[in-house]
């Protein structure tokens, strides 16, 4: 028996209590409930007609756009496995995410087509007429190419019924592939339950309503918006896809204002975008229909809140912290983004009081930093097929993604070490190891290490600081020819923005030959700071 809705019996509920009201949405399309339920449920059974599964898995690769919302939907219904995929992975990145999860089925929006077929004679568990294709906007009645099957048409095979299958809140619904610290990524598995136990934890917590319209402007693949997507289809209230493909900071503000969004959630970066906007175009728009923001995903400064603040004079600044694995766990509310500078908040309404512990588990006093564990019901089970690494993630019933951080005397948690060596670039985590392996082929490079530097526009910059082999001098052309190296080896946002040469003695390293990462931060955030003056 479930003791959660799952999201597909949400949506069959909506359809009969909101038929014609809007549920979900992008910049191009608009679906009433009753719609948006027809729609998943046609995909869900034709889905199954072609022999996938319950537990299945299915990929889906594609911008920003409401196919999103019938992906996520129908997958919840039929008892399949959603596998989102980021679109800015290169084609061997993301066909090791396909051969992890074993997809049987993939989504393929138009832009993906070549990269997808690049690397499609490698993708074995992908069924040959299990390959779909779809356009939005001006491409949406484009012709699927040879070897796809137009997602409408797959639309149009199946019964608007609902799926017979019968899914509980304990089965999974989606995989979502992080980077790990080894360069591989991790597929964190989200149950039904999981996420609707966030959902609703989330509404308690920020207190929305049935007339809250929510833009999810983060990738639909990643785990903000997989979030903040259906805690608006619990109320009854409408999700507003924002169709991306590179921010542009009026448009934004200009979408704000005519869909009369009242929340959003963005990173640091967005912000500074839309607010270094001249008066007289920041001015054009009404942007009052706000009324609350999040900001997450990367440390915000006190100027930043009080410009926020000074321009949706309407809304209410939240600032959070999580994970991908553990959902929302801490809350810092409107009133104390101040009081607290610099806090991460407290507890976000179900979730158990965090530990930070120390080495050997024990937990540090007040003032003293430990590693941050917290366990609620948003928590996820496990990383897909990979034992090892979810035992080492946990103590007991309590998780930890690695952060370092400590408690105030009044219960205030403050972060000061994340993930290790982890960058945080837009808002998009960058590990290291992974950017170090792509630098370190280069036949001039003889070791690197990667870091983040503070940057204005994107929180950090990604940064490698090399050692050279002998026979090669450091120079700007060499610079530029390391940064142009990494291109379509990695996806974008992890390539270097700044490399650095250093000689070997130079390089602070441990006693055991380890590069100590954090002296690099110190040494060349010192250089960044500079550089701005």
């Amino acid at each position: 028996m479930n003791r959660w809705l799952t999201v597909g019996d949400i949506l069959r509920v909506n359809a009969t209590l909101f038929a014609d009201k809007e549920g979900a949405a992008d910049l191009y399309r608009s679906l009433t409930f009753k719609e948006w339920n027809q729609r998943c449920n046609a995909l869900a059974n034709a889905l199954l007609d072609r022999g996938l599964k319950k537990g299945d898995r299915v990929a889906m690769l594609a911008y920003n756009c409401l196919e999103w919302m019938e992906f996520y939907g129908a997958c919840a219904k039929a008892g399949l496995i959603a596998v989102p995929i980021m679109f800015r992975l290169t084609p061997q990145e993301f066909s090791y995410i396909i051969d992890n999860s074993e997809a049987k089925a993939f989504i393929v929006e138009k832009p993906f087509v070549e990269a997808v077929n690049s690397v499609r004679s490698e993708l074995k568990t992908v069924g040959d007429d299990l390959y779909f294709f779809f356009g939005q906007g001006d491409d949406r009645d484009a012709k699927a190419p040879e070897g796809y099957t137009h997602l409408e048409d797959l639309f149009a095979s199946g019964s608007t019924d609902e799926p017979p299958v019968k899914v509980i809140d304990e089965d999974i619904w989606i995989i979502m592939y992080t980077s790990g610290t080894t360069g591989r990524p991790k597929g964190v598995v989200r149950t039904h339950e999981s996420l609707a136990g966030k959902y609703w934890t989330n509404i308690a917590a920020m207190g929305y309503t049935r007339d809250d319209r929510g833009l999810l402007v983060m990738p639909m693949c990643h785990i903000n918006s997989v979030f903040y997507s259906f805690v608006f289809t619990c109320l009854g209230a409408t999700a507003v896809v924002y169709n991306m493909v590179s921010f542009d900071p009026e448009h934004m503000i200009k979408t704000l204002a005519e869909y009369k969004i009242t929340f959003t959630s963005l990173v640091p970066t967005h912000y500074i975008m839309m607010l270094a906007l001249p008066d007289e175009v920041k001015n054009k728009y009404d942007v009052s229909c706000v009324k609350k923001l999040l900001i997450s995903s990367a440390p915000a400064r006190r100027d930043l809140k009080l410009a926020i603040m000074d321009y949706f004079k309407n809304s209410e600044l939240y600032e959070a912290y999580g994970s991908t694995e553990a959902g929302l766990v801490t809350l810092l509310l409107p009133h104390e983004q101040f009081d607290k500078l610099g806090s991460i908040g407290r507890e976000i309404p179900g979730t158990d009081l965090i530990k930070l512990l120390d080495e050997n588990g024990n937990e540090v006093p007040v003032g003293e930093v430990g590693e941050l564990y917290s366990r609620g019901p948003a928590l996820f089970s496990e990383y897909w097929k990979m034992p090892e690494e979810t035992k080492a993630a946990f103590r007991g019933d309590y998780f930890s993604a690695g952060d370092m951080a400590y408690k105030d005397e009044d219960g205030y948690y403050y972060l000061v070490d994340r993930k290790k060596n982890m960058i945080i670039t837009g808002g998009e985590n960058v590990y290291p190891s992974e950017v170090e392996d792509c630098v370190g082929s280069h036949p001039a490079v003889k070791d690197v290490a990667v870091i983040g530097i503070p940057d204005e526009k994107w929180g950090e910059a990604v940064t490698a600081v090399v050692i050279l082999h002998e026979g090669y001098e450091p120079s700007d052309e060499l610079a530029a020819e390391i940064r142009e190296y990494t291109k379509g080896k990695i996806a974008g946002y992890k390539r270097p923005k700044h490399v650095f040469f250093i000689s070997e003695e130079e390089m602070p390293r441990t006693g055991t030959g380890k590069i100590l990462h954090r002296v690099l931060r110190e040494r060349y955030g010192h250089w960044a700071e500079a550089a701005k003056k």
